[in-house]
């Protein structure tokens, strides 16, 4: 259960004024009632940086300039100018969304934040974000930033994924929010968790709620919030095809859903698991468990009616999901003749000189693009 004390003070007054001198003014979606432009960085700024939101941001802006162009969009539009940016279930519900408001709302979003959450990929926070920076509603909310200012102040042990310690931090931001300057007052909390209270190395020193903060009164400020229980970190194991045609490589198109969803990406073959143990899995290599060359020949020929000459491993590289980690073995392959299975829906040959605007995973977009600089490094 969690554990802190009644809140019966009003914070909102010092967040407000504290904002109005030291909060951040100048950000690309402020000083607008675009819904659509707040509620794009909404979304983009869900589990992601500032500064790495800042340059998605201002591009989908300039290519979208508001909800019936992105509407519009092709799906590989939207996925291309978001690849990168991580959690790509998002891109997909904007683009869902964008189109339900055009067809459900006449293209206006509601303005009120129980109708907003019911779009798609917008949460209860999400929502009140948008209500109260787009139409000067009166909501609560509760990303991450402000979980850690409201779970320091208040003295709120326990994970905050937790149901119950979720109830008791939506209970005290509502009991917080102020009657008046609403807007300012939610900038400031998003702020002061961006700027001062960070998770490492908070500088309380400058805090305007450090007077009465009980994590800094009894010293558990980098205990609180209480992190993620811990648990193993699964790794999981692919050999990843890089089958070229000249200046082309094959790539295919991934499942909406899951990894990677609704992205080109490199034909897959998934390896087996590594041994338990984390010593274990940081000696494993992609390559062990790699079925032989002639193995992988006519994995390649069955799955893509190719026959190849040759399959040369190429340095393997490790990404990271929420989950688990992956660790991907490349093998380049040389076709000497193509068959129709290359050529099926869902397979595409990309020129490699493209691959920088295509709607590739950031891994495999790197991976070609290094071969495309070798390849003009050698023309």
């Amino acid at each position: 259960m969690p554990r802190a004390l009644t809140i019966g003070r009003v914070i909102a007054s010092r967040l407000i004024e504290w904002q109005r001198l030291h909060g951040r003014h100048d950000l690309p979606w402020q000083n607008t009632r675009d819904a659509y432009r707040i509620w794009l960085s909404e979304v983009m700024l869900q589990q992601t940086q500032v500064d790495t939101v800042k340059p998605y941001y201002l591009r989908f802006v300039a290519r979208f300039p508001d909800v019936r162009a992105l509407a519009a969009a092709q799906p590989d539009e939207v996925l291309a100018l978001w690849s990168g940016l991580g959690y790509y279930g998002r891109a997909r519900n904007l683009h869902r969304c964008a189109r339900e408001v055009l067809a459900r709302h006449g293209g206006a979003f509601p303005d009120e934040a129980r109708q907003l959450a019911r779009l798609p990929g917008i949460g209860r926070s999400t929502a009140a974000a948008i209500a109260v920076f787009a139409f000067g509603r009166r909501a609560a909310i509760l990303d991450g930033n402000v979980r850690r200012v409201l779970c320091r102040h208040a003295g709120l042990h326990g994970y905050p994924g937790e149901r119950s310690v979720e109830s008791e931090l939506w209970r005290i931001a509502e009991a917080e929010l102020p009657s008046r300057e609403v807007e300012r007052y939610t900038q400031a909390l998003m702020d002061l968790g961006a700027t001062l209270c960070v998770r490492t190395r908070p500088d309380c020193a400058a805090c305007p709620l450090s007077s009465d903060c009980r994590a800094l009164r009894d010293g558990v400020v980098a205990q609180l919030p209480t992190p993620r229980p811990r648990r193993s970190v699964p790794l999981r194991r692919c050999a990843m095809f890089v089958i070229r045609r000249g200046d082309e490589v094959l790539v295919e198109r991934r499942a909406p859903s899951g990894v990677w969803g609704g992205l080109w990406s490199l034909p897959e073959l998934e390896l087996p698991p590594a041994a338990t143990g984390s010593a274990a899995i940081e000696a494993a290599t992609a390559a062990d468990g790699l079925p032989d060359a002639v193995s992988l020949a006519h994995e390649v020929e069955r799955r893509f009616g190719l026959r190849v000459t040759a399959l040369r491993p190429m340095p393997p590289f490790d990404h990271a999901f929420t989950h688990f980690r992956l660790r991907v073995q490349p093998l380049a392959c040389e076709p000497v003749a193509t068959g129709a299975a290359a050529e099926a829906p869902g397979r595409a040959w990309l020129a490699l000189d493209a691959a920088a605007g295509a709607a590739l995973p950031r891994p495999v977009k790197t991976l070609l693009q290094g071969l495309a600089s070798a390849q003009a490094r050698a023309a």
